[in-house]
Parts: structure tokens; sequence; C-alpha cells
């Protein structure tokens, strides 16, 4: 008699009316839900029916070649760890329930004798073992590399942000002026207003003669975080060169330009820093620009607000200044 003769037809129905259908349900849900926990799931469930339905028939088989099927058998556990992958867990538990189906129903057929019984039992156990220290070392290698993947996008990311970073203030440096502007002026509409406010230490180059350059740096420093608060999500702020720091907002209208340089102005006095050059404290001119982008450059702007500040500083120093004349592209 050959294998399976008896049960044959009830192996097609098991394998193509039952276990076809379930399988292609369980793929079409995965995508519709997917996470790794619906995963494990469905790929516990694929095996598990795939492997039960027809150990189920062979139960009922009187064919004294039952054994002949268990190495087709073995396909079901490398399509386990090796097609569907799931996690390491899912794994172990898919495995467990696999070896129990095959060696339950073999044992309910009772054609097998003892020694080729316990054989069955030695191979699959040792299948078993062997699959589950791959899936191990298979996950733990994706996982290291999941990690290393990551701590190079981190170190990529904050490599990018130190060199768009003043290393003294914390401030955004020139560079980064560049690609802030330049997204600025490519997304914004014809009608946006954008505005500079450049400022000055006021005399920082006597500070620095008195107070010498440690308490030079410690000064920019402390005036550049002031600035920073002050400003807050209004506008970016920017170490343009030396002392000078630059803020640039937009969608705003002059006097609130003008209303935010005054509080940036105060808030810098505010601080009381000593400056024995002066016998006062720190100070600070300001010079403030602005456009509609249809009509003025970065460059054409930088220059309005650069030539405001050395007005507010030929006017006396400490206060805020904005020159009338009209902007020009560049």
């Amino acid at each position: 008699m050959q294998p399976w003769s008896d049960v044959l037809p009830h192996l097609i129905v098991a394998r193509f009316a039952i276990f076809t259908p379930f399988a292609l349900l369980a793929t079409l849900a995965i995508r519709k839900w997917p996470s790794p926990r619906n995963y494990d799931i469905l790929s516990l469930c694929v095996v598990v029916l795939g492997a039960l339905l027809p150990m189920a028939v062979a139960v009922f088989s009187t064919s004294p070649h039952l054994f002949v099927y268990q190495n087709g058998n073995v396909l079901v556990f490398l399509f386990l760890v090796i097609g569907l992958r799931p996690r390491f867990f899912a794994t172990l538990l898919g495995l467990a329930l696999l070896v129990g189906i095959q060696l339950t129903t073999t044992k309910l057929n009772g054609t097998l004798d003892a020694v080729t019984y316990q054989a069955l039992i030695s191979f699959y156990g040792t299948v078993s073992i062997f699959l589950a220290l791959g899936a191990y070392f298979q996950e733990h290698s994706e996982r290291l590399n999941f990690l290393n993947r990551l701590r190079g996008t981190l170190l990529h990311q904050q490599l990018e942000q130190h060199s768009e970073q003043d290393e003294l203030t914390g401030l955004l440096n020139r560079r980064s002026l560049s690609r802030i502007a330049g997204a600025m002026w490519t997304k914004a509409d014809s009608d946006t207003s954008v505005y500079a406010i450049m400022l000055d230490i006021d005399s920082f180059k006597l500070f620095n003669d008195v107070h010498g350059h440690i308490e030079g740096d410690t000064c920019i420093r402390a005036v550049s975080q002031c600035i920073e608060r002050t400003v807050a999500n209004q506008g970016t702020t920017f170490r343009f060169g030396g002392e000078e720091i630059l803020v640039l907002v937009s969608r705003i209208e002059k006097e609130e330009a003008m209303a935010l340089a005054e509080r940036i102005r105060h808030a810098i006095e505010a601080q009381k820093i000593p400056h024995s050059g002066t016998s006062g404290v720190v100070t600070a001119s300001l010079g403030v620009a602005g456009g509609l982008t249809r009509h003025v450059s970065l460059e054409g702007l930088l220059k309005q607000a650069d030539a405001a500040l050395y007005e507010a500083k030929h006017l006396g120093r400490n206060r805020v200044a904005w020159l009338d004349s009209e902007l020009q592209s560049a």
C-alpha cells in the first residue's frame, strides 16, 4: 500500500480548501492591521494550522510509512524560522507547538514502533534546538544592526547640528543662516514679510581690554542666551560674527519687529552685567530692517539692518534704529 493513499482525498481538502484560504486571509489581515503583535499571532496560526491539518488527517491513516511524511513536515519548521521570522518568543512558542503536534498525532496514529518513535522525538528536539538558536542569533544580529544604524543616524544628526551651531554661544551660525533663510525665501509666498534685527554689544572692545577675553566670552554667552530667551519662538537667532547677533523673523509687521528689538535691548540692559570701561552696564545697539520677500533678498536685508545698527550707534548707543530707505533686491 502506498503511503497516504487511504487519506489522500482528505489531505487535498485540508491543504487546498482550508489551509490555503486561511493563509491568504492571514496575509490580507496583516496588511490591514500591521503590528509586531498581530504578525506574531498570525504567523503562529499559519504554521500551526499548516502542521495540524495534515497530521490530524494522518491520525486515521493505516499506512505503515507514516514516518516518510515527517521529513516533509520539517519544511513547516523552516518556514516558521526562515520564511515568517516572527520575534524570538513567538518562534520558541511556534517550535514547541509544532513539536507537540508532530509527536502527539504520530503517537495517536500508533503505526510507529517504540524505537522509531523515540528516534522521532530526538529528531524533532534536535531540529527545534538548532532552529531556536539560529532564530536567537538572527534576531540578536538584527537588533545590533538596527542599534548601529540608529546610532549612526543620531551621530550624523549631532554632527550636522554641531556644524550649524556656534561653539561659544550655542546659537546658530552663518552656515545655518544660509539654509534657514534659503528655505524662508523659497517657500514663502510673495506677500510674506521678513525682518532682520542686527545688534552689537556696545563698546565691546573696551570691555575686553578692561575685563579680559575670558570675561568677554562670558559676556557674549550671557547676552546671547538673553536674546534667545527673549526671542523664544518668534524668530531665529544667529551669531553673525564677533559680538554681532542677528535675529531673523517673518510674517510680522514693522511695529512688532521694532517692539521685539526694544524688548531685546531692555533685557540685555536689565542683566546689569558690569562694564568697568564705561562705568555702567553692558548694553547693545540694534538696527532693524525689513520688507516683503518679493522685494528684498537676504543680502539686501542684512546690509540695511547693518546700516540701521550703525545709525543706532551714531545716535548714542543702547537704542533701536530703523532706516526708511527702500530695500533693493541683490
